[in-house]
Formats: structure tokens, C-alpha cells, sequence
């Protein structure tokens, strides 16, 4: 249970430094947004054809801050909204039960804003996980509090009418516990919606601040990430272990969006070693005898975007040295990572084989930015 106070503390730790991302020399111009939900259960997996029977429903209810330019990356991105987000889901499944999610969310704009892009980021409360005795047919969801991410494409028109306004779209919703604990199916679920939408204190709105277009690079830096995070295998009830990631890369800020990123990773999954001993007694005949090493190295490349302080990670990776056989040799990792200060960094990460999770991890960083040069280059 300590592991999930820590990631709900950290969730709200990256969502309250959203909050400070404007600056307060503008009024709060804000949006509310209610939208109905009409989908259904992807399967994206055979294992949890049983779990799709009628089409889910759903209500998610949006609080969208605008942004006006006060910080330059703002304007960079054509002034985002963020915001907060609630989402009520049936799933329309004896087994599935009910989910409720909290989310952070940012909100791209594009075509004169009236096509809206969403991405948010949180937490689900699962109403039916798995149980060994009361509930084994839900393979989908083995613990009752789930990572959640969900997308949004909705054509939008604001302040049709004193305020009120129309939105439509598709959206998809992934509930997933990260495989801290057996079963991990997961379900993705697409839904078509549409909604009301109401601008707060609209007549206050101001102009948007349009920052000059500058090139922008910084010398090479080198970053020291350690990883916590616990994790199961797919034997179900073979027990939850720590691991630990350690890498070191550099990164390159090539303009004033995008790092990339190279570097050599040390991962100590210690579920690794209780899966090599189950495997090595009851199934000799996949080659695993026991003694083999469950450390694992590898070399990764990718991007960080920036957002002002808080930044998306997009990295992928290939094993070096992998002594015990699992999933794929190539792996990726994707998260949010916030910088606390010009050299202190936090992150949440999710690493996983393809779309399987491997494991959600709490990071902690240091950036050397020192090494070769001291100062940066401004273009």
C-alpha cells in the first residue's frame, strides 16, 4: 500500500506544479466542460474477449485554465489550456464493474482552435478487480487502484451563447496498473463524445502575447537518473518486488521544444530472479537453469518536449546484456518528468515491451549542464 500513497502523492505533486506554469499577471480565464460518452471495449488482447459484452458509457467533467503568452513556451504551442478532469465509466460488464478517474490534463489547439487535441494523465479507483475467490474472471485489472491515461480529438466552438458552447469527438480511455500486481490485461476503450462547454469571466479575456520566433540550442549536458518502482511477473501471486533503474545519458536541447537524448541503462528487477527460479522448477525445458544473472543493461535513445518546467519523455531502448529471456529484447519509456530546480529533476515513468507495462516508476535526477561547456548558446 506504500507504493501507491507515494505515486498518488507524486500525481499530485505534478499536478499542482501545472498549476504554476502561468503566471498570475493575466485574469483566470477558464472553461468548463461536461461530455456525455458512448463507446466500447477494444480488444487489443484475446485474453479478455469475455470481458466485452455491452457498449460502456461515461460522463467526464473538464476544468481548462487558458493560457495567454506570459511564458514564451506558451506561445511555442499555440497557448494550451491545463486543467483537471474527472471521468465516470460503466463498463457495462458484471466483472469490469465501474471506474472512477482523476486527471491532469493539457489541451493543443489547432485550425483557429476550433479543433482540440487532449491528453491527460492520472488515476483510476477500479470498483471490481480481480479476486482470487469473489471475481476471477476479471483478468483485466488485478488491483483496485489503476494508472489511467486518456486522449481527446473534439471539434470545439466556445461562447456560442452568453458563454455556452458545443464539443464532439472521439476519445479513448486505458485503465492499466502498470503490472504492479498479476492480473494486467488492461482495457482501452473508445468512445464517441459530445458535450457542453462554459467560459468563465469571458469578458475579461485578454490579447494573446505572440513571442518572437528565436532559435534556441544549450551545450550538451549529462543526466544521472535512479528509479524506484514494484512490479509482479505474469505467474499470478509469485509476489511483488522492488526494482531499480540507473542510467546515465546526455541530452542535447536542439531548440526551444526538444532535448535528445543517448545513454546506457543498469535495470535490478528482482521479480526477474523469482521468475527465473519458478521457471527453472517447473518448466526446465525453456532452457532457464537457475543460475542465470537477472540484471540487465541497456543503451537507449530519445526526446524530451518541453513544457516549461515539466516535460514529456519519449525513450526507447535495446538489452546488451539480458542473461534471462523476457518479453523483447527492445523496450520503451514514456512519462512525465518536471525540473525542480536548474539541476534537480523528479519523474513518472512507465517502461514497458511494446504495449505490454513492465513497471510505473518514481525518478530522481540530477543534471550536469557543466561538462563541456558553461554557458549556453543562444541563436
Amino acid at each position: 500500500m506504500t507504493y501507491r500513497i507515494l505515486f498518488v502523492v507524486v500525481f499530485l505533486a505534478f499536478a499542482k506544479a501545472m498549476t504554476a506554469q502561468s503566471q498570475e499577471q493575466v485574469p483566470s480565464i477558464a472553461t468548463l466542460d461536461v461530455s456525455l460518452m458512448h463507446g466500447t471495449i477494444l480488444q487489443h488482447n484475446p485474453d479478455i474477449s469475455h470481458l466485452i459484452t455491452e457498449h460502456p458509457k461515461g460522463v467526464l467533467l473538464s476544468y481548462n485554465r487558458k493560457t495567454f503568452g506570459e511564458n514564451e513556451w506558451e506561445s511555442r504551442y499555440g497557448f494550451p489550456d491545463w486543467g483537471f478532469s474527472a471521468a465516470y465509466q460503466d463498463m457495462k460488464n458484471y466483472n469490469l464493474g465501474e471506474a472512477y478517474s482523476a486527471y491532469a490534463h493539457y489541451n493543443f489547439h489547432f485550425f483557429n482552435r476550433n479543433l482540440q487535441f487532449r491528453v491527460g494523465q492520472g488515476l483510476a479507483y477500479m470498483t471490481k478487480p480481480f479476486d482470487v475467490e469473489t471475481n476471477p474472471q476479471n483478468n483485466a485489472y488485478g488491483t483496485t487502484i489503476t494508472s489511467s491515461t486518456y486522449l481527446v480529438a473534439n471539434y470545439r466552438k466556445e461562447n456560442i451563447y452568453k458563454g455556452l458552447g458545443f464539443h464532439a469527438g472521439a476519445s479513448i480511455i486505458h485503465y492499466s496498473n502498470a503490472n504492479v500486481r498479476a492480473p494486467n490485461n488492461s482495457t482501452n476503450t473508445w468512445f464517441f463524445n459530445a458535450g457542453l462547454n462554459y467560459t468563465l469571466n469571458r469578458d475579461e479575456i485578454p490579447e494573446y502575447k505572440i513571442w518572437e520566433k528565436r532559435g534556441y540550442t544549450e551545450p550538451i549536458g549529462i543526466n544521472a537518473v535512479a528509479r524506484l518502482g514494484f512490479n509482479e511477473s505474469d505467474f499470478r501471486g509469485s509476489g511483488q518486488y522492488p526494482f531499480y533503474d540507473f542510467s546515465v545519458y546526455a541530452d542535447k536541447r536542439i531548440n526551444i521544444k526538444s532535448s535528445l537524448h543517448t545513454g546506457v541503462e543498469l535495470f535490478v528487477a528482482e521479480f526477474l530472479e523469482e521468475y527465473r527460479d519458478y521457471v527453472a522448477n517447473s518448466f526446465p525445458e525453456q532452457g532457464i537453469d537457475g543460475s542465470e544473472n537477472f540484471q540487465r543493461v541497456g543503451l537507449l535513445i530519445g526526446h524530451e518536449l518541453h513544457l516549461g518546467k515539466t516535460s514529456v519523455l519519449s525513450q526507447f531502448g535495446y538489452y546488451i546484456y539480458q542473461p534471462i529471456e523476457f518479453e523483447s529484447k527492445f523496450y520503451n519509456r514514456l512519462g512525465l518528468q518536471r525540473r525542480l530546480t536548474d539541476n534537480i529533476f523528479a519523474s513518472v515513468t512507465v517502461k514497458a515491451h511494446g504495449a505490454k507495462a513492465e513497471g510505473v516508476s518514481l525518478g530522481i535526477g540530477y543534471r550536469f549542464d557543466k561538462v563541456f561547456n558553461s554557458k549556453s548558446e543562444k541563436l
